[in-house]
């Protein structure tokens, strides 16, 4: 408890100088972070499971990881771009196909 009673403290007084208020941060709030942190950066989930220290998969992925939809829409425009790349290696050694749209992002 001693580096959440320390996390509040530093929130205390910073909730005191700025109007902005910030929320009170907890260490178990920092895991929820460093799990999403990690899925978005790509790391492997059985990986990032280990880490977290979970016997499921589940708890890694529906609970403490947090993706929405500027994640998934990102998600979609490095799938085009390697397709474009794709597509552009193929047209430099001769097999130029028909270009098509995969996805779209909405």
């Amino acid at each position: 408890m001693h580096w959440e009673h320390r996390l509040n403290h530093m929130v205390k007084r910073y909730n005191d100088i700025y109007r902005v208020q910030m929320p009170n941060i907890t260490p178990h709030v920092c895991r929820h972070t460093y799990c999403s942190n990690q899925a978005k950066a790509g790391m492997n989930p059985k990986t990032l499971q280990y880490l977290m220290g979970h016997s499921d998969i589940g708890v890694t992925l529906n609970t403490y990881t947090h993706l929405g939809l500027e994640d998934a829409a990102e998600e979609l425009h490095r799938m085009e771009e390697a397709e474009a790349a794709r597509r552009e290696q193929e047209k430099l050694a001769g097999k130029e196909q028909p270009t098509q749209k995969l996805f779209r992002a909405v």
